[in-house]
């Protein structure tokens, strides 16, 4: 595997099917004596918590969150 001059490389395919990478997914190096591990991240909650809210809707329109956050009643 080649290193580009800007320090990427392509994860072959294989690996990416057996950590389930996707694009846009996030990923980490982890280092130890061994070597190097690439680790897919797990979703944070924020994440999880927009997935799940994804296609609601809300009993409140857009004019009235405004007014919420900007205090006004």
């Amino acid at each position: 595997m080649r290193v580009t001059s800007k320090g990427q490389v392509t994860i072959p395919q294989g690996v990416r099917r057996r950590l389930g990478i996707e694009p846009g997914s996030d990923v980490d190096f982890e280092v130890d004596d061994d070597g190097v591990r690439l680790v897919r991240r797990a979703e944070g909650s924020g994440a999880a918590a927009i997935k799940a809210m994804r296609g609601r809707r809300l009993p409140m329109t857009t004019d009235e969150i405004m007014a919420l956050t900007r205090g006004e009643s």
